[in-house]
């Protein structure tokens, strides 16, 4: 289970990438000053017909990814931690368990859906395995942890919208919708919702990858084809703690990574920049980059909320891959129910925010529906992620 030091609060640690030390330090400085001289980040801005400034559009399809600087207020974020923190203190005391530490039904007690992944502390439960596709072929290097680790701990949680209110809210933020349509179009729908835990001297690694799944060989593949994650930062995160992205690489389509691997001569990618963000700060990316992430050695915590989406003509009709749920095939009736989530947030935000501008989702509005975000919708929420669209 999780340790009990407060969230964000940054945790000595002695954890070291032991005869790699030297090597990664040099590259995380060097990774950080590449990041940070790319022209891909700022405030979210509009353009004179109220929709998304085409110049930030344009750069994130050049590049990938784009940092959005300044999207969680410091009152949301507040709302934020404190649902996390009771989503934390609801953990199950251990893997297969169905109680909390204070005997409590645990969080994901009586779900169908995948909620919680496990890791040994600083590990790499993916990388150079079959899960997951075998998309993550290269295992990253797993540094020793301190005598004192615990033997696992949660470092990913799926469906969590319906463990959070505040999390529903932030799903609904006019913003961040906004540019959903901008890139994705329109008619744009969901994907998933994930929260990824890097506790301080404990955080496992996510070997490089590239997701998706369905679309590599269609003769309609682009550079969007699967999607995009939207990955907000509720403490913020740095080279040592973040996520590493290639940028451009979303371009390339399937990239053979083991041998891209066994040419550098390590996981340590020199063309890869780390996603550098402060506290409330979001950024978009692209799904097809290559991407991975280190253990995080460092004593500094990182959050971060995903949330992806796709684009409908990606998903209508497509037999789902069942990585993040059951397969099926996408038809009108499964895409609308998987939406209603859209509607129930920007609902629920509009209560914690009035005074906030609401987004317009398309497809609700045509179709002269609103959901409302009440005993029902919650009740209906429940393993809604059974419904992710996995392409």
């Amino acid at each position: 289970m999780m340790g009990s030091q407060a969230f964000g609060v940054s945790k000595p640690t002695t954890t070291t990438y032991g005869e790699h030390h030297d090597a990664m330090a040099q590259y995380l400085q060097a990774g950080e000053s590449r990041a940070l001289s790319l022209p891909n980040r700022g405030p979210v801005r509009y353009a004179s017909d109220g929709r998304i400034d085409p110049a930030i559009v344009e750069s994130y399809w050049h590049h990938g990814f784009y940092v959005f600087t300044g999207v969680i207020g410091a009152s949301e974020r507040a709302d934020l931690e404190a649902d996390l923190k009771n989503m934390m203190d609801r953990l199950p005391v251990h893997r297969g368990a169905t109680v909390d530490a204070h005997g409590r039904p645990a969080l994901d007690a009586n779900c169908e859906a995948p909620k919680l992944f496990w890791s040994k502390p600083l590990g790499d439960p993916f990388g150079g395995t079959e899960e997951a596709n075998g998309r993550h072929p290269v295992k990253m290097v797993e540094p020793d942890a301190p005598d004192d680790a615990p033997e696992e701990i949660v470092y990913l949680m799926l469906g969590t919208l319906q463990f959070s209110d505040a999390l529903l809210r932030f799903y609904g933020h006019p913003d961040l919708l906004s540019i959903a349509a901008a890139v994705n179009g329109d008619d744009f729908v969901p994907f998933n919702e994930a929260l990824f835990i890097k506790e301080p001297g404990l955080g496992a690694s996510v070997a490089w990858h590239q997701d998706g799944i369905t679309h590599w060989d269609s003769p309609h593949w682009d550079e969007g084809s699967h999607g995009f994650n939207f990955m907000g930062q509720l403490y913020g995160c740095t080279a040592a703690n973040g996520v590493w992205v290639v940028p451009g690489s979303h371009k390339l389509g399937r990239i053979d990574i083991k041998s891209r691997i066994a040419e550098v001569g390590s996981e340590r990618l020199p063309e890869a920049v780390p996603l550098i963000c402060a506290p409330g700060d979001v950024v978009i990316s692209n799904r097809q980059l290559l991407h991975g992430s280190f253990a995080n050695t460092s004593p500094d915590w990182r959050v971060t909320i995903n949330m992806g989406f796709h684009r409908r003509r990606s998903v209508y009709g497509v037999s789902g891959g069942g990585l993040h749920a059951a397969p099926a095939t996408y038809d009108d009736a499964h895409i609308e129910k998987r939406s209603r989530i859209i509607g129930y947030a920007i609902d629920a935000r509009s209560e914690r925010f009035p005074d906030e501008k609401s987004f317009i989702y398309k497809p609700h509005a045509d179709a002269g529906t609103k959901h409302r975000f009440d005993d029902s919708a919650r009740a209906a929420m429940h393993d809604y992620n059974l419904l992710d669209m996995s392409i």
